[in-house]
């Protein structure tokens, strides 16, 4: 009896303080997340004070729509499906192998993942399109065709594969293999039986964040479909923006967000399946040399694809940042501190929108690791149905149309006691919200890999949930947070679509300075959104370089 009481008593307590961190991140997401989309979604569906639900058979119906439907969607499979297939081999190089300007290179191929996508398109149009590289060797043009589209959502979803699966695989005990393997198992099978089955959450969790973008791809699609091609997001924004149609946008809003959700929903009972205690280790025990041709070839292809498929597109941005009107040189960057020169783009000079970035990005990287760390300790043990189903629903920001977010912002954050049109706080909100889901979802799978047996022997001990989380989970799980912080760092740095519509025009962010320089005619417009371009590029690069190179303290136990 007086074990069963302690049992219940303990179950309370785990129960009481996972909802406790649950608060938090609930309140945030209720108050920046689902009241903005609610309330932009009202003003579409309700007309009058009545609400026109049969708009939504009358927008499904539409031929026009469904094709927009049936493109999203493929195009999203084949993206998930090509970038997994060319990052999955980059993702255990990068895990196991220890080569020079290892750390240099995980940097660079995380920069695309932060750039604008309209500086990415016109990148890709330089290499793909009339006058590009193939073009002017081969004669071929992609520009024109679905494949242009898929090798940019490559290009900007690779580094979550690598980041995603291989900090993991890096993590794993590689003896467990070479047990199976002494056992009889084949090189594949010890493979196929042992390590697949362990990074199976990771690679479905990089495999959901990679279907989630390309789903809601908007500046790619825009840009190098032209008017062939377009997703749901990319009509969202001509409905809204061009056309001042609210209520097919608010239907196709809603369809978006019941695609995702049934997605996630089956995401989190796939992880749930795949849940086990794994035996993780020093990273740095893991990773050595090449040894034979084919682990030389296969470094060598990897090293191949990111030269093609990551250096390429961004030599692009130096070369042309650096191709001034009388030839080579600084022109472009000497210009962005005059506040004439972009033509009363801004009302300011161009270059503080660096200054703005770092700033609001650094809030927000702030932002996401209280709200994601919560959130993701509170996730860690299995619980009822409704924390798991937060699980999901904590990734919902990645699915909502970013336009959608953004106008949500401006007509629900206008009053009091939340005010904050005036405000800056407002761009890192909407850069956190993004920033949230890659917290939880980098920190999650490395917690719930923790023996339990660990914080058990902590409570026995009188530790506090919270002293618990300090003294067993952080020490553990410090890399993922590094990495997690970083992820948060480079989102905040190239999100665009809710911050074009809420960042001031005396306080612009990157993106949105590289988007209206873009959008005046010009050269010397073109030129400085290109040196703005490449600034983001370098700035971003440079905090992965500093990230990497961080290290755990191997005597603490960390990995």
């Amino acid at each position: 009896m007086v074990l069963a009481r302690t049992e219940v008593t303990k179950s309370v307590r785990g129960n009481a303080a996972r909802l406790g961190l649950m608060a938090g991140p609930v309140v945030f997401f209720a108050v920046f997340f689902a009241y903005p989309v609610v309330a932009i979604v009202g003003r579409g569906l309700e007309i009058d004070g009545v609400w026109q639900f049969g708009r939504i058979g009358e927008v499904l119906s539409r031929p026009d729509i469904l094709r927009v439907l049936w493109f999203t969607t493929w195009q999203a499979l084949a993206s998930t499906a090509l970038t997994l297939l060319i990052a999955l081999p980059g993702a255990y190089v990068f895990a196991r192998f220890d080569f020079p300007a290892k750390r240099l290179l995980r940097a660079v191929v995380t920069v695309p993942f932060v750039l604008p996508t309209v500086v990415v398109g016109t990148a890709f149009l330089a290499l793909l399109g009339r006058g590009g590289l193939l073009d002017e060797l081969w004669g071929v043009r992609l520009d024109t065709t679905v494949w242009a589209i898929l090798l940019a959502h490559v290009f900007f979803n690779y580094a979550v594969v690598v980041r995603t699966v291989g900090g993991l695989w890096s993590q794993l005990d590689p003896r467990q293999e070479e047990a199976a393997r002494v056992l009889g198992a084949g090189r594949f099978a010890a493979w196929r039986r042992v390590t697949l089955p362990a990074l199976g959450p990771s690679v479905a969790a990089a495999a959901l964040m990679v279907f989630l973008f390309t789903f809601t791809s908007f500046g790619v699609v825009q840009i190098l479909g032209g008017p062939t091609f377009s997703t749901v997001e990319v009509e969202i924004y001509r409905q809204t923006a061009q056309l001042l149609d609210l209520s097919t946008a608010a239907v196709l809003t809603l369809v978006q967000f019941a695609a995702v959700g049934a997605v996630l929903a089956v995401h989190a009972w796939t992880v749930r399946r795949r849940e086990t205690t794994l035996k993780l280790v020093d990273p740095a025990q893991t990773a050595r040399r090449p040894r034979g041709a084919g682990q030389w070839a296969l470094l060598g292809g990897v090293l191949a694809t990111i030269l093609l498929l990551i250096l390429a597109p961004l030599g692009v941005l130096v070369e042309r940042s650096l191709d001034g009107p009388g030839g080579y040189g600084f022109e472009y960057y000497r210009a962005l501190t005059a506040l004439d020169a972009s033509g009363g783009t801004f009302l300011v000079p161009p270059i503080d929108a660096v200054w703005n970035s770092l700033r609001y990005a650094l809030v927000a990287t702030a932002i996401a690791l209280a709200v994601g760390g919560l959130a993701a300790a509170a996730l860690t043990r299995k619980a009822g149905r409704l924390l798991r189903g937060f699980d999901a629903l904590l990734m919902l920001p990645l699915g909502v149309s970013a336009v959608t977010v953004g106008f949500g912002f401006l007509i629900t954050l206008d009053k009091p006691p939340l005010d904050l049109r005036a405000s800056w706080i407002l761009v890192p909100l909407a850069q956190a919200l993004v920033g949230v889901p890659f917290v939880v979802r980098m920190m999650l799978p490395v917690l719930r890999a923790v023996d339990g047996r660990l914080r058990e022997a902590a409570a026995v001990l009188g530790a506090s949930p919270l002293r618990v989380w300090r003294e067993v989970d952080l020490p553990l799980v410090r890399r993922a947070l590094l990495i997690a912080a970083g992820f948060a760092f480079a989102i905040s740095l190239g999100e665009f679509g809710a911050t074009v519509f809420i960042a001031r025009p005396d306080n612009p962010t990157l993106p949105v300075a590289v988007a209206r320089l873009l959008g005046r005619p010009g050269e010397l417009n073109y030129g400085q959104a290109m040196a703005l371009s490449t600034i983001l590029m370098v700035v971003c690069a440079v905090a992965l370089l500093v990230l990497e190179r961080i290290r755990p303290d191997r005597s603490s136990g960390e990995f």
